[in-house]
């Protein structure tokens, strides 16, 4: 069948607008200052079991859980629990102790395990959280067409990334730290007690300097 130019320059128009629609599904869409992929913050629990006694744990038991603290590098950010069925406070304390030498407070309450906790026996629980950005960096925007003025969804990747990599405590990500509510005087008026009472530096003079050389 022959077609008449009108039809050719009809039918042409109709591909390129066919075209042009198929690149428009790769364009970005997210048109706020928000990046499209943000951190994610996921949460592990940890158990070690020990052996308890009425008067809590033998040298042997601080001995095993103080290496198990150091080949899990307890650290700030990491949260430490206890199931103890007994609720024995001779243990709490051994336990506490030993996290206390990596600057690490006991948590109340303690996150639910896999399996039960046998008698005599007491389950340290090490809840350590990480945070990571999924799909960075993200080129999925196949089209340099952006008729939504949209950011593209690479944007902040980078930044997130970076800052999920570096934040001591991925909690944070979450909900930042809070005060206690309570000043301290001496403390906040510090820096301002120093700038008024440090003299001014011409107050001795100006010093002498010689020129001349040797």
């Amino acid at each position: 069948m022959r077609l008449t130019a009108k039809q050719s320059m009809t039918g042409a128009a109709a591909l390129c607008l066919v075209l042009a629609l198929s690149a428009c599904g790769g364009m970005p869409t997210e048109r706020s200052l928000y990046s499209t992929n943000q951190p994610v913050v996921e949460r592990e629990n940890i158990v070690f079991d020990v052996d308890t006694s009425a008067s809590g744990l033998s040298v042997y038991e601080q001995q095993r859980l103080n290496d198990w603290f150091d080949s899990m590098d307890l650290r700030y950010g990491d949260r430490v629990s206890i199931d103890d069925p007994m609720a024995n406070m001779a243990t709490r304390e051994a336990i506490a102790e030993l996290a206390g030498r990596r600057g690490i407070l006991i948590s109340e309450g303690s996150p639910v395990t896999a399996g039960a906790v046998n008698a005599g026996q007491a389950r340290v629980v090490i809840t350590r959280s990480t945070a990571y950005v999924p799909d960075c960096p993200n080129w999925s925007a196949k089209s340099s067409m952006n008729y939504n003025n949209a950011s593209s969804p690479n944007y902040g990747c980078a930044n997130n990334s970076n800052l999920a990599a570096m934040i001591a405590n991925p909690e944070d990500l979450i909900k930042g730290q809070e005060g206690t509510g309570e000043t301290v005087v001496m403390s906040a008026t510090k820096a301002i007690d120093t700038y008024r009472d440090q003299a001014p530096t011409g107050t001795g003079g100006v010093k002498a300097n010689s020129t001349g050389g040797n």
